[in-house]
C-alpha cells in the first residue's frame, strides 16, 4: 500500500487562546461559565458523517453535567472546598477542549477526518476519561445535593467508564478504502467509479459546491500541518476530491463572484507597500545592493532576464544578493490583517514546493477528463463550465499548469477567446493567464497558433473590462521572458491595447495595463514604440488621477530612451513639478529624477519651463531636506541646474564640486527665505 493506514498524524488542532488555561473567576463565576460552556456543548449536533457514536456520547454526557452546575448555582453556595474548586477549574478545561474538539471536527475538511479516525476517537476517549477522573474525585457529599443529583453524578460516573477507545467499523472500512483508492491513483490506475460514489456518497460530498468546499478545507488544513510528509498527504487527497468533483459532478457552473484575484488593488494601500516593478502589493519584500526595496519574484525576474542594474536607480548593482526587509514585511503583514486582506507567503502555496506522485497522477486524470470533456462539447454553456475548471485548476499549483499544456489545453482554448460569449471568453483568457506563470508554459503560449493573437484581440476589443484586464495581466506575465518583452514590445497592437486601456479602464484593468507597460518600457528597443503609441500623452491624462503610476512609467520611458519626447512636452514638466509639490515620496523621487534627466538634454527652454513654476525652488528646498535619500539627491542635482540657468550659465549641465551655487543666482529666481 501507497500510504500506511497510520501515516496521516491528528489535525492541527486550532484552540482559542485561554482553552487550556485554569480560569481565574470568583466561586460563583466559575460555575456560571461551566454551565454556560456545557450548554454551548449541549447544543452542538453530533458529527453527521463520521465518528458519530463518539461525539453523541461526549455531548450527552455534558448534557447531563448542566444539570449539576443549574442544581449548584440554584443552592446558592457562597464558599466551596478547595478541592471542589480545583475539580471545577479542571472541568472548565476539559470542557473547552471537548468544544474545541466538536467544533473543529465538524467544520474542518471531511476526508482529513477521516484519515484518522482512529486518534481522534483516542482524544474522544481521554477526554471522557479526565471526566471520569474529576468526577471521582468530586466531592459530592459537600455540596448539599439534591439525591436526583446525586444519582445523577453517580450515573455520569457509570457512562464515563470506557475501557478502550470506540471507532466505528463503518468509519474505518471506509478510511480502508480511500487508502487503497490512493494507492491505486499513484499506480497511474484509475478509479472504480462506483466506489467513488460510494466514498463521496457517505462523506456527504454530493455535488460541485460541498466538493468545492472541501477543497477549500483541504487547502487550508496544508497550512496546519507542520511537516513536509504531512502536507504531502494532505496534497494527494486534494488531487483525490478535484478529481471525484469533476468526474462525479462534472465541471460546475463558474460562480458569478468568483474573480481573478482578491488582492490590495481593491483597497487605497499604502505607496511605500507597493513594488516599484510590479507596482503591486510587495508579498516578500528584499533590498538590493543599491539600498532599494523589490518584492522578491519581481526582482528575480529582472535580474534573471539579464539586468545587472537597478530598476529605480539604474546603478549598477555591485552583488545580486537580496537581503530580506523583514521590518516592512510585518508592516505590511500587519496592514493586510487589518484590511482583511489574505497574506499568503511565497512558499505557502499549496502544491507550490510540494511534490506526491499520488498527487500528480491524479491531476493528469483530472486534466484528461476535463480536455476530452471540452473537445466534445457541443454548446457554450458546457464549453464554459469545462473552461472555468480549468481556470481554477490552472490556478492551484504548478503540476496542474503543467500538466494542462501538456495534455493540449492551449489550442482548445483559442477557440473561446471570441467576445460573443463574454463569461466563457474571461474563463478562457484567465486559464491562459494562470497557465503562463509557470515559466516554460510561457514559451508554450508563445509559440502555439492563434493562443497569442487571441490574447492581444482580448486585450484591444475584450467583450468586458475583466477580459481585457487579464489579457494585460497575460502580457505582463509573458514580458517576464527577455525574448518574449522584446517580441511583444514591437507590436504595436499590443502597445495600443494596453495604452487605451491604461487611459480608460476601470481602476483594476488599468492598473493591469500599466503593469504591462512598464515591463514593456524596461527594454530600450521598445521604448520607441510606447512613445509611438501615445504613452506619453498616456501619462499625461493620468498624471492627475493615477500620480505614482504615471510617474514610475515616464520615469523608465525617459532613461530608456523616450527622453527628447517627454522634453518636447512642455505641458508635462508643470505636471511634474506639480508631483514635486504635492505627490507621495516615492512620486516626488521618481519626478526628481526624471526632471534632472530631462532638464540635462531639453536644453535652457526645458530648464526655463520648470524654473516658471511658482514657487518651484522653496519646493525643491524642502525635498534637499525632508525627501528620500536618493530623492534628496536628484532634488540637490535639479536645484543647481535651475541655479546656473538663472546666473544665465548653461542650464542643461550640472555644478562642479566646487561651485557655489549661493554667488550666482538672478533676480528672476526668488529663494525661499
Amino acid at each position: 500500500m501507497a500510504v500506511s493506514p497510520h501515516a496521516f498524524p491528528p489535525r492541527k488542532r486550532r484552540p482559542s487562546a485561554g482553552s487550556f488555561l485554569s480560569p481565574n473567576f470568583s466561586d460563583h463565576r466559575l460555575l456560571q461559565s461551566l454551565l454556560l460552556i456545557s450548554n454551548e456543548i449541549s447544543s452542538l449536533q453530533p458529527i453527521r458523517y463520521l465518528l458519530r457514536r463518539n461525539s453523541a456520547s461526549i455531548i450527552r454526557k455534558t448534557k447531563l453535567l448542566s444539570v449539576l452546575f443549574e442544581e449548584l448555582i440554584r443552592n446558592q453556595v457562597t464558599v466551596f472546598s478547595p478541592s471542589a474548586l480545583l475539580c471545577f477549574e479542571e472541568l472548565y478545561i476539559v470542557l473547552q477542549r471537548i468544544k474545541t474538539l466538536i467544533e473543529d471536527c465538524s467544520n474542518g475538511s471531511k476526508v482529513w477526518l477521516l484519515m484518522q479516525t482512529e486518534l481522534i476517537a483516542n482524544l474522544f476517549h481521554e477526554l471522557t476519561v479526565d471526566l471520569s477522573t474529576l468526577l471521582d474525585i468530586f466531592p459530592v457529599k459537600d455540596m448539599n445535593l439534591n439525591e436526583d443529583v446525586e444519582e445523577l453524578v453517580v450515573l455520569i460516573r457509570k457512562q464515563c467508564l470506557e475501557k478502550k477507545a470506540i471507532v466505528d467499523p463503518h468509519d474505518d472500512n471506509l478510511r480502508r478504502e480511500v487508502m487503497k483508492m490512493l494507492d491505486r491513483v499513484q499506480k497511474e490506475i484509475v478509479p472504480d467509479h462506483s466506489k467513488l460514489v460510494e466514498i463521496f456518497d457517505n462523506l456527504q460530498l454530493r455535488d460541485s459546491s460541498s466538493c468545492r468546499d472541501e477543497i477549500e478545507s483541504l487547502e487550508d488544513e496544508v497550512q496546519n500541518q507542520t511537516d513536509e510528509k504531512s502536507k504531502s498527504d494532505v496534497v494527494a487527497l486534494i488531487g483525490l476530491v478535484r478529481y471525484g468533483k469533476c468526474v462525479l459532478y462534472g465541471a460546475s457552473t463558474p460562480r458569478t463572484t468568483l474573480r481573478r484575484r482578491r488582492s490590495a488593488m481593491d483597497v487605497n494601500y499604502p505607496v511605500d507597500f507597493r513594488c516599484p516593478i510590479s507596482l503591486d502589493l510587495m508579498r516578500d519584500p528584499v533590498v538590493v545592493s543599491t539600498g532599494q526595496t523589490y518584492d522578491r519574484s519581481s526582482i528575480n525576474l529582472w535580474i534573471e532576464s539579464g539586468h545587472n542594474t537597478c530598476p529605480k536607480t539604474g546603478q549598477t548593482l555591485a552583488h545580486t544578493n537580496l537581503i530580506p526587509n523583514r521590518a516592512l514585511k510585518n508592516l505590511i503583514a500587519m496592514w493586510c490583517r487589518e484590511q482583511k486582506i489574505p497574506v499568503t507567503e511565497p512558499n505557502e502555496k499549496v502544491n507550490s514546493v510540494i511534490h506526491n506522485k499520488t498527487a500528480l497522477e491524479a491531476t493528469k486524470m483530472t486534466v484528461s477528463f476535463l480536455v476530452d470533456k471540452l473537445t466534445a462539447s457541443q454548446s457554450a454553456e458546457e464549453a464554459n463550465r469545462v473552461v472555468h475548471e480549468l481556470r481554477v485548476l490552472a490556478k492551484a499549483d504548478s503540476d496542474s499548469r503543467a500538466c494542462i499544456a501538456e495534455a493540449g489545453a492551449l489550442p482548445l482554448l483559442v477557440k473561446f477567446l471570441g467576445p460573443d460569449y463574454p463569461s466563457l471568453q474571461v474563463n478562457a483568457v484567465t486559464t491562459i493567464l494562470n497557465l503562463s506563470i509557470l515559466e516554460a508554459n510561457k514559451t508554450r503560449i508563445m509559440e502555439t497558433d492563434g493562443v497569442l493573437n487571441g490574447v492581444i484581440e482580448v486585450l484591444r476589443s475584450g467583450a468586458t473590462w475583466e477580459a481585457k484586464g487579464n489579457a494585460a495581466a497575460t502580457i505582463f506575465s509573458l514580458n517576464g521572458v527577455h525574448a518574449n518583452r522584446k517580441k511583444l514590445g514591437k507590436k504595436a497592437r499590443v502597445v495600443k491595447g494596453l495604452v487605451d486601456l491604461a487611459k480608460g479602464g476601470p481602476a483594476s484593468a488599468k492598473r493591469d495595463a500599466l503593469v504591462a507597460i512598464l515591463s514593456l518600457a524596461g527594454e530600450r528597443e521598445t521604448v520607441g514604440k510606447l512613445v509611438e503609441g501615445g504613452v506619453i500623452e498616456m501619462i499625461s491624462e493620468l498624471m492627475d488621477t493615477q500620480r505614482e503610476e504615471a510617474v514610475t512609467i515616464l520615469e523608465v520611458v525617459v532613461k530608456r530612451g523616450g527622453l527628447m519626447a517627454v522634453a518636447a512636452t512642455f505641458h508635462l514638466i508643470k505636471k511634474l513639478a506639480a508631483v514635486l509639490r504635492e505627490g507621495t515620496d516615492r512620486a516626488r523621487e521618481s519626478a526628481a529624477a526624471t526632471l534632472v534627466n530631462v532638464c540635462r538634454k531639453g536644453g535652457s527652454e526645458t530648464v526655463g519651463e520648470l524654473a516658471r513654476v511658482p514657487g518651484i525652488e522653496r519646493v525643491i528646498w524642502e525635498m534637499v531636506g525632508m525627501g528620500t535619500g536618493r530623492g534628496r539627491r536628484k532634488a540637490a542635482s535639479l536645484l543647481r541646474i535651475i541655479r546656473r540657468w538663472a546666473a544665465g550659465l548653461d542650464g542643461t549641465a550640472d555644478a562642479t564640486p566646487g561651485y557655489s551655487t549661493t554667488s550666482v543666482y538672478s533676480s528672476r529666481i526668488v529663494l525661499p527665505g
